[in-house]
């Protein structure tokens, strides 16, 4: 069980990680190669219909995590890339389907619409939101929001809360 105060942890300690997401939890990355480590493992409490609500600017290791979650549900992470400019990047092959959404462009509930995001949602995979804040008002009840923020030039502290414990 996740405690409700935060804990922090090296990348080296994944015994904590839980299915039941319903608070908080704090990790401490010194690298992109731990970032992948941390999401690898949390991608293996995962059972699908989750979404993923990513917060932090640029260069904070959203499409890093994301590269871990591929890993963790069995897909080569080297397919992965930031959906800038394709919105919606999708990686099957795994244990569960992944998604991978870029809604920094998203302004209106049309564009949001035009995604496709609803019809995801019904899918069963994993979403994977980079910009999320852009479309809060859309986030289903149970969102995973993992907030990234940058502690060094590579150490970052990821923070992963909420849910619903599906």
């Amino acid at each position: 069980m996740w405690t409700k105060t935060v804990r922090s942890w090296v990348c080296s300690d994944f015994s904590q990680i839980k299915r039941s997401v319903t608070n908080l939890q704090k990790f401490i990355s010194s690298s992109p190669a731990e970032t992948e480590q941390i999401a690898a493992e949390f991608a293996k409490t995962l059972r699908g219909g989750e979404v993923l609500a990513f917060r932090g600017g640029l260069g904070m290791g959203k499409t890093c995590f994301t590269r871990g979650l591929a890993a963790g549900l069995g897909i080569d992470p080297a397919e992965v890339s930031s959906p800038t400019f394709a919105l919606v990047n999708e990686y099957r092959g795994g244990r569960l389907p992944l998604w991978h959404f870029d809604m920094y462009r998203v302004e209106s509930f049309d564009a949001l619409y035009s995604t496709g995001f609803f019809d995801y949602l019904d899918l069963g995979g994993v979403l994977a939101l980079e910009w999320s804040e852009n479309i809060d008002g859309a986030l289903p009840e149970g969102t995973i929001t993992i907030t990234f923020e940058r502690l060094g030039d590579e150490s970052r502290s990821i923070t992963i809360e909420g849910g619903a414990g599906k």
